[in-house]
């Protein structure tokens, strides 16, 4: 095992990254590696996918991979169950890390920056364009707590389903979304040799700068 992994490895020879191809501030090139993304991406990947990196009150670190939901000048949107351990891990300490990896395109990017909840008229505009059975879950599953097994967690959807059986779900006061505001970017771009390009953007006195980084 030790051997067959040390031989896996890949020369990235697609594109390159460049100082005179990027712009000035990351949202748009953001934008545009996105784009590229969402039409160059094959099932089962998921151009929105991204890994959420947190930290507990005790600095340790966790991670998981959750779907981004919005994108705006402010940042970077994705929803969550409040009361769950991200949710318990961002109340303790309110700065998180992205990482977006799109292995079609030989790229990654990295964000990090500053954790806020969004308005409850945005959690609540999001709810209510989920799919029912995803409304539903959300009110059923007490998220990160132990449960006996799966038919505990089946009986709870039946529960929640008789509740709601005569009106649409609302979204619940435990759940919402997050708005990480970043204040460092950077982009990666796989190249051949491992000397890859990363051009990292960082927030000085309210403006980005951007420098390249060594591979």
């Amino acid at each position: 095992m030790t051997q067959s992994l040390a031989d896996m490895r890949r020369d990235y020879t697609r594109d390159g990254l460049v100082e005179d191809q990027a712009p000035a501030e990351p949202f748009s090139l953001f934008q545009q590696w996105f784009g590229d993304a969402v039409q160059t991406e094959q099932a089962p990947v998921e151009a929105n996918a991204m890994t959420l990196a947190t930290v507990d009150a005790d600095g340790r670190p966790h991670c998981r991979v959750l779907l981004l939901k919005g994108l705006d000048a402010q940042g970077f949107t994705f929803f969550s169950n409040y009361d769950s351990a991200k949710g318990q891990q961002l109340a303790a300490r309110p700065f998180a890390a992205m990482t977006f990896f799109w292995p079609a395109l030989e790229r990654q990017v990295r964000i990090e920056g500053r954790i806020e909840k969004v308005s409850a008229q945005e959690s609540d505009d999001y709810f209510q364009v989920r799919p029912l059975g995803s409304r539903l879950g959300a009110w059923a599953s007490p998220q990160s707590q132990v449960i006996a097994d799966r038919q505990a967690l089946e009986a709870l959807v039946k529960a929640t389903e008789a509740r709601f059986s005569d009106s649409q779900p609302h979204c619940p006061e435990h759940w919402g979304g997050y708005r990480l505001l970043p204040d460092r970017i950077e982009f990666w771009q796989g190249r051949s040799s491992r000397l890859h390009d990363r051009l990292n953007y960082h927030l000085s006195q309210g403006l980005w700068q951007r420098d390249r980084l060594a591979p």
